[in-house]
């Protein structure tokens, strides 16, 4: 198409290819055939070429038609040849400049591509994934049971009010001798108040020269110590936190607890995020011991809710996200956990936070370990010590001691106080648990070969 319309714009243009096809006043010329051939090589692509006499052997053909001669045909059929040669080099140019003008990408949407041939167990993997990868992945709106948005509601409302407890020790760098801070510990807690206080267990602060509060936000604050009760496991923090940060968890009560009754532990171990873990309650009125005394902790809550590491010191909910317990402690071969219950717990606090120290019933006296009674073939509690400002100094209980031959003299043996039967330490500490300060008991004692009862205040 474009050769015959560029052939043409040169004819106009030239005054010797003009007068080659001039039409003339005597004689109408005729015009040169264009014959078709195809190529007799035979080739992997047959085509049909189009065969365009040259303008030399137009010239020629139009002459011997006319049959006329004409002295300036050689000069003719020079020029002729001339535009021919520079009709070539245009043509030339022109095609050599489209190569560089074309558009490459368009052009490459021409290029066919053999496909790959794959394994059948590529086949296979390539379309598992196709069909588990939807280009636009379009996530429906998850249904949940009425038990679930329970769940779901309890952990939104209740994590804002569970805090980060990180424990800092001072630590003397070996080469400087600088105090540094080291964290030697972390666990949770949950706030308490308005005020800025933070309930957690004793163990998560223990041995601590700073402590770091951090929220559900990442914000994070100094801690001070309010107080702490070593026996029961319980500590209170203050910070001063604006008070749009300080959520109070609801507090409810431990007395009418079920067993088989839903529980939820939620935790913030490490500061990451908060954990949310549930279970039912698996027995009631347990008794542990204190990590730090080894006093006994009665009516603790067993439950088989996962207390992760981390998450000591935050709190037990029931099914309506009342407070009911803090988590204290797990043993690990059976994943049992306890949580001190908030009746218990209560008590302490109010008396932490009001006289920073929690006033309890002592008797005042020093007692052997229980192994060491058992040996001795009898049962109660052998006072190794009484003071004699103390309670049981001032009455008249007998310490153990040795004479002047260096001879062991046992004390007196506390068999029973008001009553209720004395066999170990524990027994005594459960019922002085019961007592308020300003109580007399009685307390009947092994002393030798009899038995005595000697009142107590």
């Amino acid at each position: 198409m474009a050769v015959p319309s560029l052939l043409h714009a040169l004819s106009l243009q030239s005054p010797s290819l003009s007068s080659s096809f001039s039409r003339s006043p005597n004689r109408t010329p005729k015009l040169p055939r264009l014959s078709l051939t195809s190529t007799s090589k035979p080739s992997l692509f047959p085509t049909n070429k189009f065969s365009i006499p040259s303008f030399h052997s137009l010239c020629f053909i139009q002459s011997k038609n006319n049959h006329i001669p004409n002295s300036n045909s050689s000069n003719n059929c020079i020029v002729s040849s001339v535009i021919d040669s520079f009709f070539i080099l245009c043509t030339s140019l022109a095609l050599s400049f489209s190569l560089f003008v074309t558009d490459v990408e368009a052009a490459s949407a021409f290029v066919v591509t053999p496909p790959r041939k794959l394994q059948p167990d590529e086949l296979a993997t390539v379309r598992l994934f196709q069909e588990n990868t939807p280009s636009v992945v379009v996530t429906p709106p998850r249904k949940l049971q009425p038990d679930e948005l329970a769940t779901v509601r309890l952990f939104q409302e209740n994590t804002p009010s569970v805090v980060n407890i990180t424990n800092l020790a001072a630590r003397q760098d070996a080469f400087t001798l600088y105090l540094l801070e080291v964290p030697q510990g972390s666990g949770s807690g949950f706030v308490w108040d308005k005020d800025g206080h933070v309930v957690t267990n004793y163990h998560v602060i223990r041995g601590a020269s700073d402590l770091k509060v951090t929220f559900a936000d990442q914000s994070t604050y100094d801690a001070k110590v309010v107080g702490f009760d070593r026996d029961k496991d319980v500590s209170v923090l203050r910070v001063d936190a604006p008070k749009d940060k300080l959520r109070p968890v609801p507090v409810g009560t431990s007395a009418d607890l079920l067993v088989g009754q839903k529980v939820y532990a939620i935790g913030n171990p490490f500061g990451l995020d908060h954990t949310l873990t549930t279970g039912v309650i698996s027995g009631l009125r347990r008794e542990i011991s204190s990590a730090a005394t080894g006093r006994p902790i009665q009516d603790v809550i067993q439950t088989d809710a996962a207390i992760n590491p981390g998450n000591s010191g935050g709190p037990l909910l029931d099914s309506l996200g009342n407070l009911i317990g803090i988590n204290t402690a797990i043993y690990s071969p059976s994943g049992v956990g306890f949580s001190i219950p908030i009746d218990t717990v209560s008590g302490i606090v109010d008396q932490l936070v009001k006289f920073g120290k929690v006033t309890r019933p002592i008797l005042g006296i020093k007692f052997a370990p229980d192994q060491s009674v058992e040996q001795l073939g009898v049962s109660g509690v052998l006072v190794l010590d009484a003071p004699a400002n103390g309670p049981a100094g001032k009455a008249g209980l007998r310490p153990t001691k040795r004479d002047a031959y260096g001879r062991l003299i046992l004390g007196d043996i506390i068999t029973s106080v008001n009553g209720k039967k004395v066999t170990n330490g524990t027994d005594l500490y459960r019922i002085l648990d019961q007592c308020k300060v300003g109580d007399k008991v009685t307390v009947e004692v092994l002393r030798g070969d009899h038995k005595e009862k000697i009142p107590v205040t």
